[in-house]
C-alpha cells in the first residue's frame, strides 16, 4: 500500500477513486467494515481504494486535554490498513489550520484534488470538520450534488454492545486483552521505536529492547509472553511493562522486551509485540540476584508456553 500526502501522488492520469475516511485508531471490526466496503467499491468501479486518515488524533489539536491514549502507533495503523486491501492511504497532516476547515470544504477539497470520486464510506456516527460540521447527512447532500455514492456504515456490535476504540481502551486498561482482541479482530499488540534505555537488563544478563510508547495505551503492568516482529523478522520474547521497582524505578511505566534467541542491533527500528499471555505481576525483589533468578524462571515459563 502506498502512503501519500497529497492526491497528486496517485499520478496524473484520470483515476476513479473510492474513499474511506476516519481516524481508524486500532482499525477494529467497525473500521474494517468501512475499509472493506471501500475496497469492494473500488474493485467494482475498477478504481483505487484510498483510506483517508490523519497523522495524529484530532483531539491533539482541538481538545488536547481530552486526547485519548492511542491503541496503535501510526506505522502500525498504516500496516493494518494496508493488510485489508487498500491501494493507498492519504495521510492528512492535522494541524490548527486544517481543524478550522468546515466539513463541506474538506469534502470539496478531496473532490477537487482526486477528480473522479465514485464513493465515500464512513461510520454512521462519524463527524468531521470545524465544530463537527460534517456528518453522514452532509455527505449524502454533497453526494447527490456531486454524483458520489455515500455509505454510512452501521456500527458493529459484539455480544450486544457496539465495538468502539473507547470500549477497547477500557478492556485493555482492565487487563482483559482477550476481550479487546475480539473487538479488534486480531490479537492485542503494541508497537514503538526501539530507543536507548538505562541498559539495566544487560547488567543482569538479559538485554532488552526499550520501546518508545509515548502517547500509546499500555496494558496493566506485569510480565508477558509475546511475539516480537521487527524488519520482517519474528521472535519470541518476554516483556516487562512497569517501573522496574527492584533496580532504578522509573517515573512512568516502561516497555522492555527481551527477545529470545536473538542477537542484533534494534535501535531506531519499529518493534511490534503481540501479547500471548500474562506470566505474572510486576514485583519488587530484595536484590538484583533474586530478580535475575525470577527472570530466568519467566523465560522458562514463556518457552514452555510457546512449546
Amino acid at each position: 500500500m502506498n502512503v501519500i500526502r497529497t492526491a497528486a501522488e496517485l499520478g496524473s492520469a484520470p483515476r476513479r477513486v473510492c474513499l474511506a475516511i476516519g481516524v481508524f485508531d486500532g482499525v477494529h471490526l467497525g473500521h474494517q467494515q468501512v475499509i472493506r466496503q471501500t475496497v469492494a467499491d473500488a474493485r467494482q468501479h475498477e478504481g483505487f481504494a484510498v483510506v483517508v486518515t490523519f497523522d495524529r488524533h484530532p483531539n491533539a489539536i482541538v481538545a488536547p486535554d481530552r486526547t485519548p491514549p492511542l491503541l496503535y502507533s501510526l506505522p502500525q495503523k498504516l500496516r493494518v490498513i494496508g493488510s485489508l486491501g487498500a491501494d493507498a492511504a492519504l495521510l492528512v497532516h492535522f494541524d490548527k489550520a486544517f481543524s478550522e476547515q468546515t466539513g463541506e470544504a474538506f469534502i470539496r477539497s478531496l473532490v477537487r484534488d482526486f477528480g473522479q470520486i465514485r464513493s465515500v464510506c464512513v461510520g454512521a456516527s462519524f463527524t468531521f470538520g470545524h465544530k463537527r460540521s460534517g456528518n453522514v447527512t452532509l455527505l449524502r447532500e454533497l453526494g447527490r450534488a456531486l454524483g458520489i455514492q455515500i455509505h454510512g456504515m452501521a456500527a458493529v456490535s459484539l455480544d450486544g454492545e457496539v465495538v468502539s476504540s473507547t470500549r477497547i481502551r477500557d478492556a485493555i486498561r482492565a487487563g482483559d486483552l482477550d476481550r479487546a482482541a475480539q473487538m479488534l479482530g486480531r490479537a492485542c499488540s503494541l508497537s514503538g521505536t526501539v530507543v536507548r534505555g538505562a541498559q539495566l537488563g544487560r547488567t543482569l544478563g538479559f538485554p532488552t529492547a526499550n520501546l518508545d510508547t509515548t502517547g500509546l495505551l499500555l496494558p496493566p503492568s506485569g510480565v508477558y509472553a509475546v511475539h516480537a516482529a521487527v524488519a520482517g523478522r519474528e521472535s519470541r520474547a518476554v516483556v516487562n511493562i512497569g517501573i522496574r521497582p527492584t533496580l532504578a524505578p522509573a517515573a512512568s511505566p516502561q516497555v522492555e522486551a527481551h527477545l529470545l534467541d536473538f542477537d542484533g542491533d534494534l535501535y531506531g527500528q519499529e518493534l511490534e509485540i503481540t501479547f500471548i499471555e500474562k506470566l505474572r505481576e510486576e514485583q519488587k525483589f530484595p536484590s538484583p540476584a533474586e530478580l535475575k533468578e525470577q527472570i530466568t524462571r519467566d523465560i522458562a515459563a514463556a518457552r514452555a508456553l510457546f512449546g
